[in-house]
C-alpha cells in the first residue's frame, strides 16, 4: 500500500512537471505544486481524526477526491477549489466534536 501512494505520488509531480515543459505555464505549475502540497499537508492532518473512525474514513475519501481535483486541473485546467479543500470539513467536525465532547481520556 505504502508502494502505491509512493507512485502516486510521483505520478502526480511527473504529470505537474510534463505539463510545464510541454505548455511553459509557470502560473498553472506553481498552482498544483501549491495544491499537491496542501492537499498532502490536509492527508497528513487527517491523521488526527483517527480516533474517530467514521470521520476517519470519511476524511481519507475526501484525500483521494482533492487528489482527483487536482489532475483535473492538471489534465483539463479546471480549478474546483471546494473539491479540493473538501477535506478541511472532516477535520473541522472532528475539532467541533471534541470540543463539545471531549477526548474522553477521563473517568466521570
Amino acid at each position: 500500500m505504502k508502494v502505491l501512494i509512493i507512485l502516486a505520488i510521483l505520478a502526480t509531480l511527473a504529470s505537474i512537471f510534463l505539463h510545464y515543459k510541454r505548455n511553459k505555464d509557470v502560473k498553472k505549475t506553481l498552482i498544483a505544486l501549491v495544491t499537491f502540497a496542501i492537499i498532502l499537508s490536509l492527508a497528513v492532518m487527517g491523521n488526527l481524526t483517527r480516533p474517530v473512525v467514521p470521520i476517519y474514513i470519511a476524511h481519507m475519501i475526501l484525500v483521494i477526491v482533492a487528489w482527483g481535483g487536482l489532475w483535473m486541473y492538471v489534465l483539463r485546467s479546471r480549478y474546483y477549489w471546494w473539491v479540493i479543500f473538501s477535506p478541511v470539513l472532516t477535520i473541522v467536525l472532528f475539532l467541533i466534536l471534541d470540543y463539545f465532547i471531549g477526548s474522553s481520556d477521563h473517568i466521570l
